[in-house]
């Protein structure tokens, strides 16, 4: 049988969760939910689907240590570092030049590592029969979120005619990815039952990928050739050390999934999150009788609707609403639930300014 493997996605920074994630320690890292950190759940979720052996991590290089702390689970050959960061495209290559370096005829998943996820046993077999419809087809295969919002933070795919049901899960055909929309789109899309959201979650075979990199991203068919020859002789890092500086930064869905026809979508209906900003955490702790989501050490007075994050030391809030107060690492954060995107574009002011480096 042809083997089957997964590669992780972990280079993010988490810009929308600091001051708790930082680019030393970023979101992936860190334990938002849940006891272990995210890396480590992503892990987890593949045991029972392929052995750890099998499970490849692509990171930044000034992460490998921490990464292979997070997930000890895995050999540590098997968690490599980007030298700079080039965008998702890139990573995919990266990844399946590892998976090829194994196996020619492997079929391999692209995760990622910050996204929360139950019904497990459904999530397995999204990834089984994803594995299944891979190995005997040229085909993409996507995984959908069924909607169960009309979220304006995610891309949608629009889904066809149904291709197969394999595991009981039900794959279709897709027929576009549309970038955010508004919420009005949004809702439109979420009544149509054709829409669902964008997971950056992907399956295919070594070929199918090469085939569809050949067709509308040479570059990146290069990448994976290129390094899939270090690879196999054990020096993926001297790889990327000489292809990364020259590469375009490209994600994967522009490079491919926007521009190929042969896309087959899996109607995911296990729970998904992509725990994109500091208000996400409010669907995973529990709230007090005036809607305060409180972790760490906190005390309210007058105060609704607030996420309070303070495991150092004692922060006191008093007649705010809807307020997200962060005390981590000798930084405190407080900004409008509704302006948490924008914590992004503190940390790049920050940045630019100079002086704070030991805190970003």
């Amino acid at each position: 049988m042809t083997g089957r493997y997964a590669v992780i996605m972990a280079g993010g920074k988490g810009e929308r969760f600091w001051p708790l994630s930082t680019s030393k320690h970023p979101k992936q890292l860190l334990a938002l939910v849940g006891d272990k950190p995210l890396i480590a759940q992503a892990v987890d979720r593949l045991e029972g689907i392929m052995p750890p052996e099998n499970v490849f991590v692509v990171t930044n290089a000034d992460l490998i240590d921490a990464t292979r702390e997070a997930a000890p689970q895995l050999p540590p050959e098997n968690i490599v570092g980007e030298p700079i960061g080039r965008d998702t495209a890139a990573a995919v290559a990266c990844g399946g030049a590892l998976v090829k370096a194994k196996d020619e005829n492997g079929v391999f998943a692209v995760l990622t590592a910050d996204q929360v996820m139950g019904d497990l046993d459904i999530f397995a077999a999204t990834i089984g029969g994803g594995m299944d419809l891979a190995e005997k087809n040229d085909i993409l295969v996507t995984i959908g979120i069924q909607p169960d919002s009309p979220s304006t933070g995610f891309g949608y795919i629009e889904s066809g005619e149904i291709f197969q049901t394999v595991r009981d899960v039900e794959f279709r055909k897709a027929i576009r990815f549309v970038e955010k929309p508004d919420e009005e789109t949004a809702k439109q899309y979420v009544e149509t039952g054709r829409f669902f959201w964008n997971a950056g979650m992907f399956i295919w075979s070594i070929q199918a990928l090469e085939k569809a990199f050949g067709a509308h991203c040479p570059e990146m068919l290069d990448l994976m050739n290129t390094l899939s020859g270090y690879a196999a002789r054990g020096e993926i890092f001297q790889g990327m050390e000489a292809t990364y500086p020259n590469l375009g930064k490209i994600s994967i869905d522009y490079a491919l999934m926007e521009k190929a026809d042969n896309i087959v979508m899996a109607c995911g209906t296990f729970m998904w999150d992509d725990v994109g900003a500091w208000p996400a955490l409010e669907g995973h702790f529990p709230q007090d009788a005036a809607g305060n989501t409180v972790i760490g050490t906190a005390e309210t007075l007058g105060a609704e609707g607030n996420i309070i994050l303070s495991k150092d030391r004692l922060t006191a809030v008093i007649g705010v609403k809807n307020l997200v107060v962060v005390q981590a690492d000798g930084v405190t954060l407080v900004c409008p639930k509704d302006r948490a995107q924008d914590i992004k574009q503190m940390v790049l002011k920050l940045r630019e300014q100079g002086g704070y480096q030991e805190l970003l």
